[in-house]
């Protein structure tokens, strides 16, 4: 049985006439138990697997190999399917025409997948919307599946025509969930990222083919531990409140502003997606209308939902105080993330401002972002930035870009840019 516990971390006190009171909020899961067990329905896997032209023999072999290894991680009895997808979406795997487009996994369905991954050959285009409308009717098909996960791995960039990837993405949006994976540096950060961002998974670059098989395993290992197929983050303010944003801020940045779902009036859901044994850290930011010094007020109370129950709950403060050295300090934790925010941002800015040879905003932005890599102990950041600038004063963010980059260690700090460093506790 999942337990879910919740902490808050804030600065509560406001300086006469403040408004503006933030939060972390980390939530906390133990027990969650296996996917398609502890839930109130079974597990999906649909591993997509890019068939298209331009997967070169080495990177192919490679695919085939990594998704046999992810089938090998899927526990028995979980319903799954394999996607070959190019210019159009092929199912590999269960071989029907109608009716279901999922089996349970087995000995033997497992041998079987595998044996249909075996053929996959690289032809035709890309065109990822019909990858994941697809998947949605896969899905769709087997209704008692209602814990739903996604793998997708591509190597090029999308070959459709405007607006139907952002159609399918908008399709797929709450109903399933993917992890997605670049191979090579043929394909397009963003375009991933925000497949990715939109389905609540995670991005990142394979560079070389023989990283791809555990990655692939890592990924399917992490969607099979997740026991509780879905919840929510549900958050109230009083009346005449504003919620300025609600992010995830650890592990990784995920803005979870626009995404409300109103309950009440007063209380809105933000998706979290599924949960597996871990903690993710929320930035509850709310505006509150000023009230005279010494008074009190609730501004929000955040909790976590499965469905109709509410499993864990923290309370947001706000008092306001005459005292100036109550009011001046910021909490470290909400401090510590805004930066980790600002990070993400600066990055992925610099990276776009170098592309489109504007060298000097480029330079200030990958600056500021080593600078804010160096005071949070963000050390994954830190050294994927170096591969791309030259560092002269980590402190004072003085950098020079370097020449010749390889595109590929580029491209991994962009997929890094949105996972975060958390702040040890007691500092």
């Amino acid at each position: 049985m999942a337990e879910f516990s919740a902490a808050v971390y804030q600065n509560e006190f406001l300086p006469d006439g403040g408004t503006d009171v933030n939060a972390i909020v980390t939530i906390t899961c133990t027990g969650a138990g296996t996917a398609g067990r502890s839930g109130g329905g079974a597990a999906g896997e649909i591993v997509i697997v890019d068939t298209s032209g331009s997967m070169s023999p080495p990177v192919m072999a490679a695919a085939r190999d990594a998704a046999q290894a992810a089938l090998a991680e899927i526990v028995d009895g979980t319903w799954f399917a394999v996607v070959a997808g190019a210019d159009r979406a092929m199912l590999a795997y269960p071989p029907v025409a109608s009716g279901p487009g999922l089996v349970q996994m087995s000995d033997a369905t497992r041998a079987e997948a595998a044996n249909a991954i075996a053929r996959f050959v690289g032809s035709g285009g890309t065109a990822i919307s019909t990858w994941l409308d697809l998947a949605g009717q896969l899905f769709a098909s087997v209704p008692q599946v209602t814990q739903r996960h996604v793998l997708l791995l591509t190597d090029g960039e999308n070959r459709e025509r405007p607006g139907l990837l952002d159609a399918a993405i908008a399709r797929a949006t709450g109903y399933f969930q993917a992890d997605c994976r670049g191979a090579g540096t043929d394909w397009q950060v963003a375009e991933i990222r925000r497949i990715a961002q939109a389905l609540l998974g995670t991005v990142d670059i394979i560079p070389s083919p023989e990283l791809m098989r555990a990655q692939f395993q890592e990924i399917m290992r992490a969607s099979m531990a997740r026991g509780v197929p879905d919840a929510s983050l549900r958050v109230w303010t009083p009346q005449g409140a504003e919620i300025l944003f609600v992010r995830q801020v650890s592990p990784t940045v995920e803005d979870l502003t626009h995404r409300r779902t109103p309950v009440t009036p007063l209380t809105g859901d933000y998706p979290t997606g599924a949960w597996a044994d871990e903690s993710r850290d929320y930035h509850v930011a709310v505006r509150v209308a000023a009230k005279a010094i010494g008074q009190e007020q609730l501004a929000a109370r955040v909790q976590l939902a499965l469905g109709d129950d509410v499993v864990a709950q923290g309370l947001v403060k706000a008092t306001w105080s005459g005292n100036s050295e109550l009011t001046a300090r910021i909490d470290n934790q909400v401090a510590h993330y805004t930066g980790q925010t600002e990070l993400a941002q600066a990055i992925q800015e610099g990276l776009a401002a170098k592309a489109a040879g504007d060298e000097a905003t480029a330079t200030t932005k990958l600056g500021r972002a080593v600078q804010l890599a160096e005071a949070s102990g963000n050390d994954e950041a830190t050294s994927k930035l170096r591969k791309v600038v030259e560092v002269d004063d980590a402190g004072e963010g003085t950098v020079r870009l370097k020449r010749g980059v390889d595109k590929a260690d580029e491209m991994a700090l962009d997929t890094a840019s949105t996972k975060t460093t958390r702040i040890r506790r007691d500092s």
